[in-house]
């Protein structure tokens, strides 16, 4: 099969989540996050699934690390569970919580492989959701607080930092939709969240900079390539309006544009305005030295005038993934064009692609075909980006394990290795086969 490369210079590397993997919630001094809350209340996580074991990571991420150094990462991304290092949010500081951060970061090393740290990917210390949470104004100095003593404590061994993971699905689905912890359903309170996370980022970003540590920060958001759905004037301005009010709201302010006016003025109309009190868009476009991109599929785009957004997404015409995405292996290169020319080619990472695919072991073996297909594709389109220009330095496939896929438990798996949740033992499917082998030869044969 033909054969595409990869820069020299690019980046291998995979990415989770401290909640989705850690387990021991409540060992060595660690506070209650948001989802350990939540997980207990009935109704809230399909099958009545919970984080306290997961991957039981926290025991075991020796053998992990092993495991990532065995296929041959490159890099990791991992994100530190606030509650595990601030039990409260602020105050006093758990040294086991560190510790263990610390650990990781000094196995990582020794292996070989770069550690990249994410402040925050959704676990919130509920005593700091009991004050409000992201609705407060007073959690984005908390934030930039708890970021400041992890530069201080650990920033002279990760050399890359990314403040928030997917604010827009922090703000959306745990705010507006309610479907993800605190589990909340208000557009006001969701206002407030969107600008207190971004708010929180520049912040926390200014604090990297006065710690003087060298390595460089950026922010990943939740993305999905908008296509729109027919050659037609209104369907092209609502496939606009579309990237607006997900992509735009999101990255604009990051790049010194603020808010985008049709999602200001839609907001106003509502009566749930943005909370931005002066100098504050100055401190969200902070400058960052990266953009990390998530992103899984596509979504067609239509025009929908009895809708207050002017739009609506068009039934899928691509197979479904296990986790109902199209299977669009071309959004991703896609995506990087379209926000690499929007914003003045960044520098970007992608911190999450992947595929959900449950696929079961037989005889020992996981033969993923269907992930590793669409991943090959990704790839591709990837490549494909790069040589029309865009600075992408690397990628990290989502997600290393099997892990607790947050409202829907345990019935999903985005890994390249197979967790089984009994007996902890890891599996390497076909799919991280085959990723070893892009990473060793710095490419990936087009399928």
């Amino acid at each position: 099969m033909p054969f595409v490369s990869f820069p020299e210079s690019f980046e291998w590397g995979a990415a989770t989540a401290a909640y989705q993997i850690e387990g021991a919630p409540r060992e060595d001094g660690k506070g209650l996050s948001i989802w350990d809350v939540a997980c207990q209340q009935p109704g809230r996580v399909l099958g009545g699934d919970t984080g306290d074991v997961a991957c039981d990571h926290y025991h075991r991420y020796r053998e992990d690390v092993a495991l990532m150094a065995e296929l041959g990462l490159q890099t990791y991304r991992f994100s530190v569970s606030w509650p595990r290092i601030l039990p409260f949010g602020f105050g006093d500081v758990n040294e086991k919580g560190i510790d263990f951060y610390s650990r990781l970061v000094d196995e990582l090393l020794a292996a070989g492989i770069q550690p990249c740290a994410t402040l925050y990917h959704w676990d919130l210390p509920q005593a700091l959701q009991d004050l409000g949470g992201w609705a407060s104004r007073d959690t984005a100095y908390r934030f930039a607080d708890y970021g400041t003593l992890l530069y201080e404590r650990l920033g002279d061994r990760i050399p890359r930092w990314i403040t928030h993971n997917e604010a827009r699905i922090t703000a959306d689905l745990g705010h507006r939709v309610g479907i993800l912890a605190p589990g909340i359903r208000d557009l006001g309170i969701t206002a407030r969240v969107i600008h207190h996370l971004l708010l929180s980022h520049g912040l926390a970003v200014q604090a990297y900079r006065a710690a003087g540590k060298g390595g460089e920060i950026g922010i990943t958001h939740a993305n999905t390539s908008f296509e729109p759905d027919d050659d037609a004037p209104e369907t092209t301005r609502a496939t606009e309006l579309a990237r607006d009010f997900h992509t735009r709201l999101y990255h604009d302010p990051v790049y010194g544009r603020g808010y985008p006016e049709t999602v200001r003025r839609y907001h106003e109309k509502q009566g749930a305005p943005f909370p931005v009190q002066d100098g504050d868009l100055e401190v969200i476009a902070a400058e960052t030295d990266f953009l990390g991109v998530n992103i899984y599929s596509r979504n067609r785009v239509l025009a929908d005038s009895d809708r207050g957004v002017g739009y609506r997404y068009a039934p899928a015409t691509l197979p479904l993934t296990d986790m109902g995405y199209e299977a669009a292996p071309h959004a991703l290169g896609d995506f990087v064009r379209f926000v690499s020319k929007e914003y003045g080619r960044p520098r970007i990472y992608v911190t999450e692609n992947g595929v959900c695919d449950n696929t079961p072991p037989v005889n020992g073996v996981v033969d993923d075909q269907p992930r590793l297909e669409l991943l090959r594709g990704f790839l591709v389109g990837l490549a494909e980006a790069i040589g029309d220009g865009a600075d992408v330095g690397g990628y990290y496939v989502w997600s290393f394990l099997d892990n607790f896929e947050w409202a829907l438990g345990y019935s999903r798996r985005f890994g390249v290795v197979w967790t089984d949740y009994e007996t902890q033992e890891r599996i390497p499917k076909a799919s991280a086969r085959v990723y070893s082998e892009v990473i060793r030869r710095g490419g990936v044969e087009i399928p």
